[in-house]
């Protein structure tokens, strides 16, 4: 299977640049989006008719659209099999974009399960 051309090279660093975090978030906003991810991290690789299968209310061409649009924003990549695409989630653009924002965030988390490891070890519960 070989990976099939971008608009604009194959490097990470080009995938970011071109893919702002308002741009993912944006992608992300969309349900179906969201669940065609969902999907691709639950599975690896899935074709558009597999993706289609998942989506009963709406026709294959609308997937490949919202598939167009998550490739764009580098979301995704396909890779040719046979007649057949299979889209996985790119996860270098996901780390590159997603893991900055996120980052000023985890002191949150880390306080909160810290919070809650005390809480579950403790004898005393409310």
């Amino acid at each position: 299977m070989q990976p099939e051309p971008r608009n604009a090279g194959n490097a990470a660093d080009s995938r970011t640049s071109r893919t702002s975090r308002d741009e993912l978030f944006r992608m992300l906003a969309d349900p179906t989006r969201r669940r065609i991810l969902d999907l691709l991290a639950e599975r690896g690789t899935l074709t558009v008719g597999e993706l289609a299968a998942e989506f009963p209310e709406l026709v294959a061409s609308g997937i490949s659209k919202h598939l167009m649009a998550l490739r764009a924003a580098g979301l995704v990549t396909a890779t040719r099999e046979g007649r057949n695409r299979r889209y996985r989630i790119d996860a270098d653009t996901f780390q590159a974009v997603l893991t900055p924002w996120l980052a000023r965030y985890a002191p949150y988390w880390g306080d909160a399960l810290t919070r809650l490891q005390h809480l579950a070890e403790s004898d005393e519960h409310p």
